[in-house]
């Protein structure tokens, strides 16, 4: 394949969409705070879409996994005009002290006088959760095609472990089912009807649940008033990056600790294993870097561990960055394959296994046999020259536009360092030249 440039200017793009109103319009989120629109026509509109800078906890230029983190355009956006953000905010008073910020989940309207403008005095937090790391945020919320709620992906806290200020002792906060780190939530943004349980007195967390949005009846947990209704799957480290495929399926890929990156088909009500596991491997809370050979195959309710369908080492690259499974028609060989990459800028593909079909995928964990979650069959994809020159960047996120065609958003720096603008966004496109190495660079810092 090969990469087309679309747009540049940006600092730490990490996320791409559409609002599916058919103006062809794409939104792309800078981790340093805006949204900017290209528009129908390529270009690159000049004022933000919107722009949450002033609401920011201070970011470290040379790196950081906080910021502006993803949007999610409602369904109903030709009609009803509503974003969902998810932002890393300053620590919110009442907060633990000594804690590191707060990250919101708030809605957003569009200014009725401008569709290309958000209203920035029209939001609604939905959602606080306090942070004791600055790491493990999670990040890309979406809405599922299938059911039209909203999912939140959240990650365990942060530091090395799931261990330390924050962290449940025995067991970690993933697998932590009173908490709601290392989760996906769920929740329905057009009702406030259904299991409106308010979190703990002790909670690190505020809801808007029961007044700006609902618990969806169906949520696995809402009958057990001792763990959060909003939580539809758990055992997660860091699920940056949630996709859904064209049956609607969920994909989350979650970044490893120091071996292992996996990607998740992920049902109601599954456990995918942090921190028992690190992918399908046994994990060792004292000793990172050497997997047990035997360990725990269920959770601490009895409840089988779901393994991933992709895992991979770190040959490729050390820290994942989920994709998209391809639904477009400009590259009909990764037709099926979820494409996706590495943070040194490897992009990479995986096929199912023969034989599996997405619409047969079950809807809930109860209902999962081994053959559902087999491992799909991983490759490096060869990215040859571009027209622009070689790519020689770091890669921060996926997208796709009404077409379902692909997008890759990289950069030239380590961090969201706002006096540079190295920031691109390249379409994916089959390759038109000829095939040559295309060296990365070795990040010196990693995400963890």
């Amino acid at each position: 394949m090969s990469l087309e440039s679309v747009a540049e200017g940006f600092v730490a793009p990490l996320m791409l969409t559409t609002a599916g109103d058919g103006t062809g319009r794409l939104f792309v989120v800078d981790q340093i705070g805006t949204v900017s629109i290209i528009d129908g026509n390529g270009t690159l509109v000049a004022e933000p879409f919107l722009d949450v800078r002033d609401r920011l906890v201070d970011l470290n230029p040379s790196f950081d996994e906080r910021g502006l983190l993803s949007i999610a355009i409602h369904p109903g956006f030709r009609e009803n005009g509503r974003v969902f953000a998810f932002y890393s905010a300053p620590l919110r008073e009442g907060a633990p002290e000594g804690w590191d910020c707060t990250n919101r989940l708030s809605e957003f309207r569009v200014d009725p006088a401008d569709p290309d403008r958000v209203d920035m005095t029209s939001e609604k937090v939905l959602l606080e959760i306090d942070k004791p790391q600055s790491t493990h945020n999670g990040g890309s919320i979406a809405f599922g095609p299938r059911d039209g709620y909203l999912y939140v992906p959240l990650g365990d806290g942060g530091s090395g472990g799931d261990s330390g200020t924050g962290h449940t002792p025995e067991i970690g906060n993933a697998q932590d089912l009173t908490t709601i780190y290392g989760k996906v939530l769920r929740i329905d943004v057009d009702s406030i009807t259904g299991n409106v349980t308010e979190p703990p007195e002790n909670a690190t967390w505020t809801t808007g649940v029961g007044s700006l949005y609902g618990v969806p009846e169906d949520n696995p947990f809402v009958l057990n008033a001792s763990i959060p209704p909003e939580i539809y799957a758990y055992g997660f480290r860091n699920p940056a990056f949630i996709s859904f495929d064209a049956e609607g399926n969920l994909y989350v890929a979650d970044a490893g600790q120091d071996l292992f990156e996996e990607v998740s088909l992920v049902t109601k009500g599954g456990n995918y294993g942090w921190r028992l596991r690190e992918g399908t491997h046994c994990f060792d809370l004292l000793n990172f870097r050497t997997p047990p050979v035997t360990c725990e195959a269920v959770g601490h309710l009895g409840e089988p561990l779901i393994g991933p369908v992709i895992e991979g080492g770190h040959d490729l690259g050390v820290v994942i960055i989920g994709g998209r499974v391809y639904d477009g028609t400009a590259l009909p060989d990764l037709s099926g394959h979820y494409v996706f990459g590495y943070w040194n800028g490897n992009l990479a593909a995986a096929a199912p296994p023969v034989g599996w079909n997405a619409s047969d995928f079950p809807d809930s964990a109860e209902n999962l046999t081994p053959e559902d979650v087999a491992m799909w069959r991983l490759q490096r994809l060869n990215v040859t020259v571009t027209p622009a020159g070689p790519v020689d960047a770091f890669l921060l996120g996926f997208g796709e536009d009404e077409d379902s065609e692909l997008y890759a958003l990289m950069t030239g720096v380590g961090g969201p360092d706002a006096s540079t603008t190295t920031g691109r966004v390249w379409r994916i496109v089959p390759a038109n030249v000829t095939p040559t190495d295309n060296v990365t660079p070795v990040p010196t810092s990693t995400p963890r």
